[in-house]
């Protein structure tokens, strides 16, 4: 969903410069990046810089990698809102989920390029998923079809050139979703949040996640929080992203772009063409 107030990308006048001079003057499209307020039973909790756009499969998304809720039946309800510097979106939640967000709740202002600002202790910063039990098994030829697939889908980078996308690499080989924000971690939550709201939900312990950032400690928390065990990226991991893969027992590839790639931890899921 896109408010109509607000749209995902704007025209802006530019110039455009050629061997230390003007050569042009025109018009160029960028990426609009919005502030978005999560409140959870009238209570702000965080507020992203986002794009505007497939707002309730962050929202749900989000709350899920972020434990605030432990399944989406704990959501009743979420509200899109336009308010005057930004975007409220304003979820319902189960009591006990409320309860428990209260106890442990943090001040968390949210950037595209960190997930975890305003964490209070070293605990909440490095949280550790239960080791997963996925049995995805995916070919190297099949991990390139669907990363070619993924960049012709994502439409609003097409455009602007400024924005990440996730992407859900199926059981069956096809890309079933993407999802594009201006954040990564945004991206991945839209994804993850679109995979829930699917009747029945994704199966995360079938599939692959495909991102177009650095696998990031959170990316790999995130998608293994949600039992995937296979993530693949366009470019490095971290350090830490590698020693939580591990841990949790997920495929973790990366510099992935045919004819190549590299496997940074659990290489038995990915199988001989």
């Amino acid at each position: 969903m896109v408010l109509p107030e607000y749209s995902s990308s704007a025209e802006v006048a530019v110039e455009r410069w050629d061997n230390g001079a003007v050569s042009s003057r025109s018009h160029d499209m960028v990426a609009e990046e919005v502030p978005v307020a999560l409140e959870y039973n009238g209570i702000s909790h965080a507020v992203m810089m986002a794009s505007p756009a497939d707002l309730e499969d962050f929202a749900l998304g989000f709350s899920l990698t972020e434990g605030i809720l432990q399944d989406r039946s704990e959501l009743f309800d979420c509200e899109i809102v336009a308010a005057e510097d930004g975007i409220q979106v304003q979820m319902q939640i189960a009591t006990e989920r409320f309860v428990a967000l209260k106890e442990k709740r943090r001040n968390l202002t949210g950037r595209t390029g960190c997930g975890l600002c305003g964490a209070e202790t070293l605990q909440q910063a490095v949280r550790k998923p239960a080791p997963v039990a996925s049995q995805a098994r995916f070919s190297a030829a099949a991990i390139y079809a669907a990363m070619a697939e993924m960049q012709k889908r994502q439409h609003l980078q097409q455009v602007t050139g400024a924005t990440h996308a996730a992407a859900w690499l199926q059981a069956d080989g096809h890309v079933g979703l993407v999802r594009e924000d201006v954040g990564r971690h945004n991206a991945l939550d839209k994804l993850i949040g679109g995979l829930m709201q699917q009747n029945p939900p994704a199966d995360f312990a079938s599939g692959a996640v495909l991102i177009t950032s650095r696998a990031s400690y959170e990316m790999v928390q995130k998608a293994a929080s949600m039992g995937c065990g296979f993530i693949v990226a366009v470019s490095a991991p971290t350090a830490l992203a590698i020693r939580l893969a591990e841990q949790a027992g997920v495929t973790l590839l990366g510099f992935v772009r045919q004819p190549g790639h590299v496997v940074y931890a659990h290489p038995q899921r990915l199988v001989a063409a």
